[in-house]
């Protein structure tokens, strides 16, 4: 199965708060490949930050956590999709069309565009939506995509 997560899906993997245990049942699966875009990268790594200025993660987890996931995303256990100018257009009509905030309209238009490429293939499209935004989730309902909120499991 394919999964687009969005940065509060992924933060879930390494920093243990409701729905990390959803959240790693997807990664940890050797049938899924997650996906996330660049943009989201950068919302991790200032995810960590923010959890460490907060003192929600001390200073060693929030280097471990931060080591890890760039270990992982240049390993490959998250597969980076690569921003574009078609992306960026259809974020921006994104939110036009939904209350999103900048960032997470660019989440949802990645996975829409990766979802009009699944169907353009012979192979069915199979992408699920991963966030713990309700917001979000509701706005890729409304796109057509499949979607998990991990914060409801």
């Amino acid at each position: 199965m394919l999964y687009y997560f969005d940065s509060s899906a992924v933060v879930k993997r390494y920093a243990p708060e409701r729905g990390s245990e959803q959240v790693n049942a997807i990664v940890e699966s050797t049938e899924n490949t997650v996906y996330l875009n660049q943009i989201g990268v950068v919302e991790v790594a200032a995810a960590f930050a923010r959890k460490a200025r907060t003192q929600e993660l001390t200073i060693e987890d929030y280097e471990a956590a931060l080591w890890l996931f760039l270990a992982d995303v240049a390993d490959h256990e998250f597969e980076v999709v690569p921003l574009n100018d078609r992306t960026v257009e259809l974020a921006v009509e994104l939110t036009r069309q939904h209350p999103l905030r900048g960032y997470d309209a660019v989440h949802l238009a990645t996975a829409a565009a990766m979802k009009t490429a699944l169907q353009e293939t012979e192979l069915p499209p199979s992408l699920v939506f991963v966030s713990a935004d309700q917001t979000l989730c509701k706005a890729a309902q409304d796109e057509g995509l499949y979607t998990i909120n991990p914060n409801e499991f």
